[in-house]
């Protein structure tokens, strides 16, 4: 009965609920972030820019013995270019202030100093001279024998934004009151020369570097050209030099020497400009100091072998037959020059 009881009793079923399960929140993964690429890595190498002032071939080739050098001396990665112009090299080095180095002109880097405060490292040095200087070419059978004689004549000139090529002749010519003819732009300083040479302009301006002599060093105020009596002798050694006698020429018109290796006999200088501060290596303004020292060690270290007579102390190339530091003080005489003739980066 007890039995029974029990199992008719109450009526009441229990049930045992369910385990309540929570569904496990959803998580959205992070956005996975790539860190950009170190300056000098194979993926962001370390721009190197020279203006385009020679051939371009010999730019590029002498270019990459130095990237080899600089690649073995630092371990980091950069690339070689060559801009369409002075005025692309100062667009490139400002629009990427981190990455990049370049070989430009004294004035073309006080327009970069002043456009975004590009900063110098070295300058130039040409056989001992840390200075160069504008020279103004001229038939040697034209018959012209002053500045003031180039008034009207036709002028061939390298870039517009060269400082020997064109903007310190701008100048000279300015302050002398002389106003030339048709301008041409020629593309580079042997081809300047090589307008005067095959006629097609009247004058040219291109660089000047002093000649060797045959005992002693050449000092501003002495003849800038060969002597008269050595003129005929000029010609091409085996060595591909351009040579008048004992006299090495080194100005613009050996530059020239392939297609013509007779300028010497057909070219002449009629006179200089006052020196210029020499060329510069300059880095863009936000350069990594760290990196830039340990390029610019390279640098000295690599003007000291028989490679940089490859690169740019190639007289095809640039001629440096050195390097030394440079500040940008230096620099201030070509500031007035860009003050007085009205130069820009746009009017270049």
């Amino acid at each position: 009965m007890a039995m029974i009881l029990v199992a008719c009793g109450g009526g009441a079923t229990t049930t045992t609920a369910a385990p309540t399960t929570t569904a496990a929140p959803t998580t959205t993964a992070a956005p996975t972030t790539t860190a950009a690429p170190e300056l000098g890595s194979p993926e962001k190498p370390i721009q190197v820019l020279f203006v385009p002032s020679v051939e371009a071939d010999v730019i590029v080739s002498g270019g990459e013995v130095m990237k080899a050098a600089l690649e073995e001396a630092t371990g980091l990665s950069f690339e070689v270019t060559v801009p369409t112009s002075y005025a692309a090299t100062i667009e490139e080095m400002c629009a990427a202030p981190d990455s990049t180095m370049g070989f430009i002109p004294g004035l073309g880097y006080v327009l970069a100093s002043n456009l975004c405060g590009v900063d110098v490292s070295f300058k130039a040095v040409r056989f001992g001279y840390d200075v160069y200087w504008a020279q103004f070419l001229v038939g040697r059978d034209s018959g012209i024998d002053s500045l003031d004689q180039l008034a009207g004549l036709s002028w061939a000139y390298p870039d517009p934004g060269s400082t020997s090529g064109y903007m310190v002749p701008l100048l000279e010519l300015q302050e002398a009151g002389i106003e030339p003819g048709e301008e041409t732009e020629a593309g580079g300083h042997p081809q300047a020369a090589l307008a005067v040479y095959a006629g097609d302009a009247d004058f040219a301006t291109t660089f000047y570097s002093p000649p060797l002599l045959p005992d002693g060093n050449w000092s501003e105020g002495d003849p800038p050209d060969i002597p008269d009596e050595f003129v005929e002798s000029c010609a091409v050694n085996a060595d591909d030099q351009l040579w008048c006698g004992d006299y090495r020429v080194l100005d613009a018109r050996a530059s020239a020497r392939t297609d013509a290796p007779d300028i010497v006999q057909k070219v002449k200088i009629l006179s200089i400009t006052q020196g210029i501060p020499n060329d510069t290596l300059s880095f863009g303004p936000d350069f990594p100091a760290d990196v830039r020292a340990d390029i610019e060690a390279a640098l000295m270290a690599f003007a000291e072998t028989e490679a940089w007579g490859e690169s740019i102390g190639n007289q095809d190339f640039y001629g440096w037959t050195g390097i030394s530091a440079a500040s940008d003080s230096e620099y201030d005489g070509l500031r007035t020059i860009v003050d007085l003739v009205g130069i820009s980066l746009d009017n270049i």
